[in-house]
């Protein structure tokens, strides 16, 4: 590349901060982000009341070898990430008062399994020793991989791969291979939650996620998950990146099927690429009619959230706990199928003050759940703070005595908010994972019949989840930055 490359990125969420962060490495890229609101960060970003602070959506640190070996690509050395590793991962609750604890160390995890579910050691050996090959195999040909050009996936070695990843599968389908234990089989199969899949909806491929865990660990950024946006914007305007807040882009620019500019705050900028990085179903407001997908889509799970601030740090084994409900197929049902708020739910709990005393100013420390709810619009969230009291109660039976005595203060997130700030159907991790909602058939970095039109984040190849998002950013990174791009674009 000889002259300068004018890009032009929409929303300022991880995908777009690691996209500019690749491609600012060359000093002929200029790159300008906005966003509509005043801070980046997009899902990552805090909840902040009186000095305290805690992350808003995001907690969980999956796949830290490709997350930091992503920022170290763009120039991040990893003693700039204080990452802490979470031993144990995390705890289970059931309803009967027992607690199973996830451990990444495999034999005290069958020890562990042993313990609550006789018998079912050799299961958990079956599926360390399946999913060791698979997610090599599954990384290679479909996470390292963009579908631009769809022949690309339609492959005779892409059909194997998928036939021997058992694609065709629904994630809880293959765990009954594993397990006998509905309770365990739910164990290894509610991580599709992550990323706001249904367990017996989410292709068996997804089941990469619960192996994850055990090979590559839990971890947790010190400041919060949130604080990576306050590292990657500092490096971008250290480089000359410009960053706009409060920026209404109202539509692209597109002349002969070629985009040349946005329209924004009403007035055109010009740009040789523009990248989107909004919730992707709400992009194509900006498309001129004859350009748009016409395309469905699914939203992946809506989440009922409570944060708070305590006057009290509870004692317990990890700050990640789950906590199982009486149903928990009865609660997914609820969610994916009924669209009805579940009245005995499962919920999560994330209370990293018990590592990390940088969160908290005036409380003690601080406290984030998580239920999984219907996205959409079809329940009526005006009586949400019922429904939090509720959830408190539950709380305080299970884990948490005497919590609402100890609550500072809260604040309360259904989907309505989670749709208002422009999340497709409310729901919190993009389009679901689905099975024709993934791989070739989810939104590629090029989307549309358009030149120079390009996408990244949660609902685009290859999903949901930080780490994810990121990678999907260094294919686009390296595809704008292939000298071929612009022949391979018109495909």
């Amino acid at each position: 590349m000889t002259s300068t490359k004018h890009v032009g990125m929409v929303g300022g969420g991880i995908g777009s901060l690691v996209s500019a962060l690749l491609l600012s490495k060359d000093s002929n890229y200029k790159i300008t982000i906005f966003d509509k609101g005043e801070r980046m960060g997009g899902r990552l970003s805090f909840v902040e009341n009186d000095g305290d602070r805690i992350d808003q959506g995001p907690t969980i640190i999956l796949l830290p070898d490709m997350l930091l070996s992503i920022l170290e690509e763009g120039g991040i050395t990893k003693d700039k990430l204080p990452i802490i590793q979470c031993d144990p991962l995390y705890t289970v609750d059931y309803m009967n008062g027992k607690q199973l604890t996830k451990y990444r160390d495999m034999q005290k995890q069958r020890e562990e399994i042993e313990r609550l579910f006789p018998g079912e050691g050799e299961g958990f050996d079956r599926f360390i020793a399946d999913m060791k090959w698979r997610y090599t195999l599954g990384e290679k040909q479909f996470l390292q991989q963009h579908f631009v050009n769809k022949k690309d996936f339609f492959t005779r070695k892409n059909m194997k791969a998928l036939l021997k990843l058992k694609a065709y599968q629904h994630v809880k389908r293959l765990m009954k291979q594993y397990f006998k234990s509905e309770a365990l089989q739910n164990i290894y199969a509610l991580q599709t939650l992550y990323i706001g899949g249904h367990p017996e909806a989410s292709p068996a491929l997804y089941s990469l996620v619960s192996y994850s865990e055990h090979e590559h660990g839990i971890w947790y950024l010190k400041g919060g998950y949130a604080s990576l946006v306050e590292i990657l914007t500092e490096e971008l305007q250290q480089r000359g990146v410009t960053i706009v807040p409060q920026a209404n882009v109202e539509r692209l620019t597109i002349q002969d099927g070629s985009c040349d500019g946005v329209i924004v705050n009403g007035k055109k900028v010009p740009f040789d690429d523009i990248v989107l990085n909004g919730d992707f179903p709400m992009m194509d407001r900006l498309v001129a009619d004859e350009y748009k997908l016409n395309r469905s889509y699914t939203p992946s799970s809506g989440c009922f959230l409570l944060y708070m601030g305590l006057d009290t740090i509870y004692e317990q084994p990890s700050i990640h706990r789950f906590f199982m409900g009486e149903d928990f197929d009865g609660h997914m049902k609820d969610v994916f199928q009924h669209k009805r708020v579940p009245a005995y739910p499962s919920f999560y709990t994330f209370h990293p003050s018990i590592i990390d005393d940088s969160l908290a100013g005036t409380s003690e420390g601080v406290l984030y759940t998580l239920v999984p709810v219907p996205s959409g619009e079809e329940i009526d969230w005006s009586n949400k703070e019922d429904y939090a009291q509720w959830i408190i109660q539950l709380m305080e039976e299970r884990g948490y005595p005497n919590l609402r005595n100890h609550i500072n203060w809260m604040k309360i997130k259904t989907p309505k908010e989670a749709q208002q700030e422009g999340l497709f159907g409310g729901g919190s991790f993009g389009i679901a994972p689905t099975l024709f909602q993934s791989g070739v058939f989810r939104p590629q970095l090029k989307p549309y019949q358009i030149d120079h039109v390009y996408a990244v984040g949660a609902s685009i190849h290859p999903g949901g989840g930080v780490p994810i998002v990121m990678q999907g950013a260094k294919l686009l990174a390296d595809y704008l930055m292939e000298p071929s791009y612009a022949i391979l674009q018109h495909k």
